[in-house]
Order: structure tokens, then sequence, then C-alpha cells
């Protein structure tokens, strides 16, 4: 995701390993000559952006950073991705063919690091030649340490304030990063500071000059509306005393985790099924799976089927929203709405289903599981197959949060929704 530091964790690989450090921007490059040069034929030609930057590092074995790699465009000057093939390839880097030197040029002892947002854009002949590290968008707490060791320093030397004039309490902090930022890095966070360092230096040279040099100025959390405005950002909460026919879902998004309320009703009709809310694709085709096994699992009489309408409708109807995770949720929401009985208070759920009644496991574990905790959850239902990678979470982190496992619906039913009973959970069967 953006903003969580990759570039600065490149340069910090150069730091440690005592080597230069090149970037090169690939955001819109379109001409595939940016990379192997131009032939010597054209006025004005010269080497590619590659052997340029070496040239001026003064030496051969740099960390090379390919910045924004998911960026690159194509048109009828060729593609660079295309170029980057050699480049990237330690089969073929040895021997790298710059135009305009028309000579090999050996890139093995060059360090690459390419930076993106998103895989879909790579070419896939290009990522194939990568190893991907995925960087997860950051939490509260981390939030919090950054802001407090590096973000308000920098502010404060940007803004001409000593560390000594300037104070920024920790509920202060909180505040800022739960009500005016909704991103997965700090860029957003970084600015709203710079508003209060603003703020702080306009208090400051108010006062007369003599008061100025040893004058500390504290912003409580009480001056935030005054100084940012009103806040952007409401905080989750979970919502108590939920009727039949509603669950809660867990949500990945490139700004962390999310809560989702699936919302169903039922009304007279002929068994047509409606579903709301902006969903794509996936999501609408996890709805029809969870439609028909509430009925194969005979939660209701065949009748009830036929003579009733259902309506699926997921709140926040101008964001668009995918994926298969939802399942779990939108069957429980269904099943409680057909039997009148609510889903089981502060629990969440998450995981994809399958018409045989499996659970599969999903992504963005740790993102969805702290969107629970801000929203005040106590438990999760969560895919068996997820159960290993809850070791790569910080224990401290989930705690307050307790995490059941189920690998069958049956028995995520039985636990979700009270009087349920996992074993006359089972599909009729057509006569």
């Amino acid at each position: 995701p953006p903003g969580v530091g990759k570039t600065s964790l490149a340069k910090s690989v150069a730091e440690a390993l005592g080597r230069k450090y090149v970037r090169m921007s690939l955001g819109g490059l379109h001409d595939e000559a940016e990379i192997r040069g131009h032939r010597r034929t054209y006025i004005g030609a010269m080497p590619g952006r590659i052997l340029q930057l070496l040239r001026r590092a003064g030496t051969s074995n740099p960390v090379f950073v390919l910045d924004e790699i998911d960026k690159i465009g194509h048109d009828f000057r060729g593609d660079p991705a295309h170029a980057l093939l050699e480049v990237l390839d330690p089969e073929q880097n040895t021997s790298f063919q710059d135009h305009y030197l028309e000579i090999p040029y050996d890139l093995s002892r060059v360090l690459f690091i390419a930076t993106a947002n998103s895989l879909e854009t790579i070419h896939p002949a290009l990522r194939d030649r990568m190893e991907v590290i995925e960087l997860s968008g950051y939490t509260v707490p981390e939030k919090l340490q950054i802001a407090q060791r590096h973000l308000l320093p920098r502010v404060a030397a940007e803004h001409g304030l000593k560390t000594d004039q300037w104070h920024v309490p920790e509920e202060t902090l909180l505040r800022v990063i739960e009500y005016y930022t909704r991103e997965s890095g700090v860029r957003q966070l970084q600015r709203e500071l710079a508003g209060l360092a603003r703020w702080t230096a306009r208090q400051i040279a108010d006062l007369p000059p003599k008061k100025r040099s040893h004058f500390q100025l504290t912003v409580p959390p009480e001056k935030l509306e005054e100084i940012l405005g009103v806040p952007r950002f409401e905080k989750e909460a979970y919502e108590e005393n939920l009727r039949p026919g509603v669950g809660i879902g867990l949500a990945w998004t490139p700004y962390g985790g999310d809560v989702l309320y699936i919302e169903t009703l039922a009304m007279p009709g002929e068994g047509k099924l409606t579903l709301s809310g902006q969903l794509g694709e996936v999501m609408k085709e996890s709805a029809t799976i969870a439609y028909h096994l509430v009925r194969a699992y005979r939660l209701a009489p065949p009748e009830w089927f036929k003579t009733h309408d259902v309506h699926i409708h997921i709140p926040a109807g101008a964001v668009p929203k995918d994926g298969p995770s939802a399942g779990v949720v939108l069957l429980s929401a269904l099943a409680s709405l057909v039997t009148g009985k609510p889903v089981r208070p502060f629990l969440a759920m998450t995981g994809e289903i399958t018409l045989r009644g499996k659970i599969l496991p999903i992504g963005g574990l740790k993102e969805k599981l702290l969107a629970a905790l801000r929203a005040g959850l106590r438990e999760v239902a969560l895919p068996e197959a997820n159960r290993k990678d809850i070791a790569d979470i910080p224990a401290d982190l989930l705690e307050g949060l307790t995490l059941h496992y189920f690998s069958d619906l049956p028995s995520l039913l039985a636990f979700a929704i009270e009087g349920l009973k996992a074993e006359a959970l089972m599909p009729a069967v057509p006569a």
C-alpha cells in the first residue's frame, strides 16, 4: 500500500550494506529507450538512464531502486517492462546491451529493489523475475510510535520549532490518527501534524520576543477541532442489540481493515434475491451460494422461500466491495433471518464458503483482526486453515480478542446462532 515506507526501507538496506543508493522513478515511463538507450545514429542520443545513474554513482554495485514499477506505461516507442526483463534476470544481466554503448555491461552485482503499490498491473513475466516482499499497513500503535520518534521532530524542524517549545501529548496524537486520517501509511498523518506545527508557530510568533525562547505550548486534544477542523472520520463502534438477519464481517482495504455490517430483509414476494451496496461479481457469487445453502440446509420450510423475497445490503453503498471472504457472514445473516434468531453478540466472521460446506482461508488477517479490536468486538470466527497465520501477528496486538476456528459451515452456524445443531444442518437431497 502507499505511504508505508518502501523507498525509505530501500535506503536503509543501502546504508546497512554500505553501498551507494541510486533511485530511478518509473512512474509514467513510456519509452523503451529510457532503459536501453538510443542508437548513436540519432541526434541527441545518449545511454539509458540505468547506465547514466551508475556512472553518476561511480560504482557498479549500488542498491538500485526501481520506484513505482507498477506504473510503467507503453506506446508506439515500445514497452519499458520488456526491456526490464533483461535488467532483472540474473541469467541475462551479466551482458546487458545498451544501444548507445553497443558493448555488454555487467549488471549482476547491482542489487535491484523495485517498489509497487499493486502487483496486478506488473507484467507477469517481469513479476516472475522478482521475489515479492509484502509490506502491510501500519497499526495504530505503530503509527503512534512513528509519529513520536520521527514525524514530530521532522515537522518541528521544518517549521522552525525547537523540541522544548512544542509538546503533543499521546492522547492528541491518537485522536489525530483515528479521527483525521484513514490510510495505510503516515503521509496524511504527517500533513496533519504539520498543521499543528503551523498553529503552534503562529501562537509563538504572536508573543513578545522576550517570551518566545522559553515558551512551551502543549496541544490538547480539545483544541484539534479548532486547529484541524471537524473530524473527517468516525471511529468504528459495535452496535449492540442487532436484530435477526444482521451479521458482522471483516474486510481488507488498502488503508487497513474495516468492519462490514451485512443486513438482510425478508418480505412477501415470489422468492427473488436482491443484492445492493455496490457489490463486485465475486461477492455477488458468495451471496448466491449463501442463499442456496440456507435453502439446502432446510432452515425454513421450502414454501417460505417461494413466498418471500430476500434483500441483502451492505452499507456504504458508494464504496465498491468485492472478494469471497464475506461468505460466512452472508450465510450467517441469512440463517439468522430465516430462523428469527440473532447472531451471537460481539462476534465478527470472515471466510470463503463452498457448496460442499467447507470454509476456505482468507487474506489480510492482521488488518481484519485489528479492525475488529478497534470496533470493540470480542470474538472472531476464522477458517481453520488460517490458524497457522496467527503466529505472524504479535500476541499483544490481539489482547482482548478471542479467536474461534472452523473448517465446516454447520459447526460455524451452530456456534454463531443459538439453538442450531450442527448435525441437523445437512443439505436436503431432492427426491
